[in-house]
């Protein structure tokens, strides 16, 4: 989905909820930036017809600007992942700046004609502004100021300096605080996905009550806990049975399942077929 802002800024967001990689591709100008957040699994992109590629993973973002040529969007998403990209024109993104751009290195005029690039996670704050862009139900009529007010809120956090918030008087204080013990919590169910602690448990190892958590969690995963651990396990699962080192018994007990038949049954519901008909298709 594509939604224009002003002046050249646009905000893509793309969510794979197939079973396959989906193939992305937008042309752009040589004049444009352009910013990729992934919130979700992973997508890697290519430049210069394939001849060179990067993967983004979870929680991660890039910042790409070549002045001496246009660098179209080319990305294969991988299946359950998300993407935010942003996409600026530099006489556009200069002007924001101008006056601060000094701890900004490549707006230096030394550097405004150089290629750019950069890779680094993203803050928990910026993860609440992203996941509110990627599910806003906001009406059309407003949808373009919504989305400015976004871009702006993620540009002033992506370029904050390290160290120099006021963290009293911080407004994404509350918000950054609970989504880094909601980042806390996705990486305690993945590390103990074959015996995750109960939700209960879990709250108070993170130190966030239960509601606050079930409600953090769908606004920055787009899921609940548990379902959101059951799509992993089962991308798990298909990447065991594609690697055809294990049988469908050995990758059921591998992913905590005390039967087999739990672990069939959803696999089929995820898939829409079983886990045997799934690996007969891959080493067929």
């Amino acid at each position: 989905m594509e939604t224009a802002v002003e002046g050249g800024i646009y905000v893509l967001r793309y969510q794979n909820e197939g079973a396959e990689s989906q193939y992305i591709n937008r042309q752009l100008s040589q004049k444009d930036l352009q910013f990729h957040f992934c919130l979700k699994g992973s997508c890697v992109f290519s430049y210069n017809d394939n001849s060179y590629q990067f993967s983004v993973s979870e929680s991660q973002s890039m910042l790409l600007y070549n002045p001496e040529k246009a660098l179209p969007i080319s990305v294969d998403l991988a299946s359950g992942s998300w993407l935010v990209s942003l996409i600026l024109p530099i006489k556009k993104f200069h002007g924001l700046f101008s006056e601060d751009a000094d701890h900004i290195h490549f707006l230096s005029p030394d550097n405004i004609t150089k290629k750019f690039y950069d890779n680094k996670p993203f803050t928990p704050a910026m993860a609440v502004v992203l996941s509110q862009i990627m599910q806003s139900k906001v009406h059309d009529s407003i949808r373009s100021l919504y989305f400015k007010g976004k871009v702006f809120e993620l540009l002033s956090l992506y370029f904050n300096k390290d160290g120099e918030e006021d963290l009293e008087s911080c407004p994404f204080l509350v918000d950054e605080v609970q989504a880094g013990k909601i980042h806390l919590a996705k990486k305690i169910i993945l590390e103990r996905m074959t015996n995750p602690p109960s939700l209960a448990a879990l709250s108070a190892e993170i130190g966030l009550n239960t509601k606050k958590l079930k409600e953090g969690f769908k606004q920055l995963y787009g899921q609940s806990v548990f379902a959101y651990l059951l799509d992993h396990k089962m991308e798990e699962a298909r990447r065991m049975l594609d690697s055809q080192q294990f049988n469908v018994n050995e990758v059921g007990l591998k992913l905590g399942y005390s039967t087999s038949s739990h672990f069939i049954a959803a696999f089929k519901k995820k898939f829409g077929t079983t886990p045997k008909k799934y690996l007969l298709s891959v080493s067929s």
